[in-house]
């Protein structure tokens, strides 16, 4: 009886072993893969002209598009947040100074999460999806064929215009949400406006609006270099491309929650 427990612990031990070795080696060709994806980009940047026209069409496309999507959802969690603190607060008749934790909270976490949320959903899964497309319907390949640079022409113009978009977003996602805090602490414990702002601006320091956009250019970069190696790396038809835009999603908010927590470490640190 000992002796068949202690085989059947070995082999579970064993299949362990083994599917986490698996999973490390596919983590690492991942990284890699991305890394190499990133790479050639910048290689294409250096040696040929800058797809300006291109990068441009990409920040209206995906950065502008998604700024009422943004302010939606920012705005309501603004106001959720000060109607959450506001009930908290007043229990130790605090309740008027809600705006600083609205404000904080907002700057330094919400807005930039929040915002990459939103752009991995749209913008990630329509890079995802709209260059898996062109994967399966050969055009990546004719555009090799006459000469073009892919990672030029499909990749880098993305890279850049997320990357970019992702602060601007978020700082104007920033000053959503509190206004949208605002409004509620006004109705709900009657400040002034002004009062409101004070006590905002009065709590913040510089740092706590740095440390949000340089999480969030992070962010876009991370996004897009997700989206844009998973689209490439379609495979299966039709049938491909709706499991790369999915697994698109699903890598790129799980990368954004992990890095939030470093980058968070390392500007309390800095």
């Amino acid at each position: 009886m000992t002796t068949e427990s202690s085989l059947k612990q070995d082999r579970y031990l064993t299949q362990m072993s083994t599917w986490l070795g698996t999973a490390a080696l596919d983590v690492v060709a991942y990284v890699g893969g991305m890394g190499m994806l990133v790479s050639k980009a910048l290689r294409a940047l250096v040696k040929e002209r800058f797809p300006m026209r291109e990068t441009l069409g990409q920040l209206e496309a995906l950065g502008i598009r998604s700024l009422p999507l943004t302010n939606l959802v920012i705005v309501f969690t603004g106001m959720v947040l000060a109607l959450q603190f506001t009930v908290g607060l007043s229990r130790f008749g605090l309740d008027l100074y809600s705006g600083q934790v609205v404000g904080i909270s907002i700057v330094r976490e919400l807005g930039p999460v929040l915002t990459a949320l939103m752009i991995t959903s749209r913008v990630g899964s329509g890079i995802a999806a709209e260059l898996g497309s062109m994967v399966v319907g050969e055009q990546v390949m004719a555009i090799a064929a006459i000469g073009g640079n892919p990672y030029r022409v499909l990749v880098l113009p993305r890279l850049v215009a997320v990357t970019i978009a992702t602060p601007l977003l978020t700082a104007i996602a920033d000053l959503v949400g509190i206004l949208g805090g605002m409004f509620v602490s006004m109705v709900e414990t009657g400040v002034t406006s002004q009062f409101y702002i004070n006590q905002v601006i009065r709590s913040m320091e510089i740092s706590d609006f740095t440390s949000g956009i340089g999480k969030s250019v992070f962010f876009g970069f991370l996004i897009s270099t997700v989206a844009c190696y998973q689209g490439l790396s379609t495979t299966g038809g039709t049938r491909g491309v709706g499991q790369s835009t999915t697994a698109a999603v699903v890598i790129a908010a799980i990368l954004v929650f992990i890095s939030d927590y470093l980058l968070t470490k390392l500007f309390l640190v800095l």
